[in-house]
């Protein structure tokens, strides 16, 4: 039997491009910071700064797991809803057993979340129905979960583990805890996809199913992997949203999907899948935030957060559109000349 090679990845225009992006989110957050601090010097305060990083450990962890699905050409829409059922789930826990340590509530996030994705995967790959869909009704199916479960009723800080709230503003050599959870996670997924097989077939995979196929990838089991993970991440963010917050209640986590996603493009993971990094998904994490933060510090509506959150999200898909029709024509210009 004749060995198929894979297609070699999509570099040149679209990951120049990309790596561009990135080198922008950075000179993007200086000038933020440095025009916010000038008009208000409190912003680059002690507490502030440790604000935007903490909420940013929470968006850039549910980041980390979306970018590993739009990698495969997927998208899981569903993360916000995991996170509060993860963290409902841990606070109720937490509630009825104040002596369980904090690893344990984190795995059970974990868990949970991992559930959740993998009955996602499922519905996507053997229902054969697109991601967007699937994701769309499971929002509201684990959302729904959680309010049923719920009852109207909320978690409140006094109510759980001295020691699980002082774990949400505990610090290591200034550093706090949910950053170091934050950065490992980053550090681990972008090893793996960096540098072990399964990263590069979940790259192939989002580059080209059919080409993958081809080449012996287990393409199925690789994608519900994908939503896994993609849940997992999103059970341990919402654990990390009980530690910080206190107060848990059935709507935690409403509205951080359009966040996340648009984390993930602006930060360089291209929509149509195949390209991208989570580093780049973490930037722009912390590039959302920021914004957020400093629309707070300028008295700025809260509205204008939304409306370039959403912006941004249209001209980052609009640059991925543009680089990959000029890539796939070269490609077949290219062809035409040898062949």
């Amino acid at each position: 039997m004749t060995a198929v090679e894979l297609p070699a990845p999509r570099r040149s225009s679209l990951d120049v491009v990309l790596k561009v992006r990135e080198l922008g989110i950075v000179l993007a957050l200086a000038l933020l910071v440095a025009v916010t601090a000038i008009s208000n010097p409190r912003f680059l305060s002690g507490q502030s700064i440790r604000d935007i990083l903490l909420g940013t450990a929470i968006l850039a962890v549910l980041a980390v797991g979306q970018a590993v699905v739009v990698i495969t050409r997927n998208i899981d829409l569903s993360v916000g809803s995991v996170l509060g059922l993860s963290a409902f789930t841990v606070g109720s826990l937490l509630q009825n057993s104040s002596g369980v340590p904090v690893v344990v509530a984190l795995l059970t996030g974990a868990a949970v979340g991992a559930v959740c994705g993998g009955l996602n995967g499922v519905l996507v790959r053997y229902g054969n129905v697109p991601a967007l869909v699937v994701t769309l009704g499971t929002l509201y199916v684990y959302r729904g979960i959680t309010y049923f479960w719920a009852g109207g009723q909320q978690i409140n800080a006094d109510e759980l583990p001295g020691g699980f709230l002082d774990f949400g503003n505990a610090t290591l050599i200034g550093v706090p805890y949910l950053v170091l959870i934050a950065l490992l996670v980053l550090a681990i997924t972008g090893v793996v996809l960096r540098n072990y097989r399964v990263g590069r077939e979940l790259y192939a995979m989002g580059s080209s199913p059919q080409a993958a196929r081809l080449a012996g990838i287990a393409v199925g089991r690789r994608t519900v992997g994908a939503f896994i993970v993609s849940g997992a991440l999103a059970g341990i963010a919402g654990v990390l949203f009980a530690a910080r917050f206190g107060t848990i209640d059935a709507a935690a986590g409403t509205g951080y999907e359009l966040n996340v996603v648009a984390a993930v493009v602006v930060g360089g993971v291209a929509v149509f899948g195949g390209s991208g990094t989570v580093w780049g998904a973490a930037l722009g994490a912390l590039l959302l935030t920021t914004i957020g933060s400093a629309l707070a510090v300028l008295e700025i509506n809260q509205f204008w957060q939304q409306a370039i959150v959403g912006g941004l999200l249209l001209l980052a898909i609009g640059a991925d559109r543009l680089v990959a029709v000029r890539v796939a024509a070269s490609l077949k210009k290219r062809g035409s000349h040898v062949s």
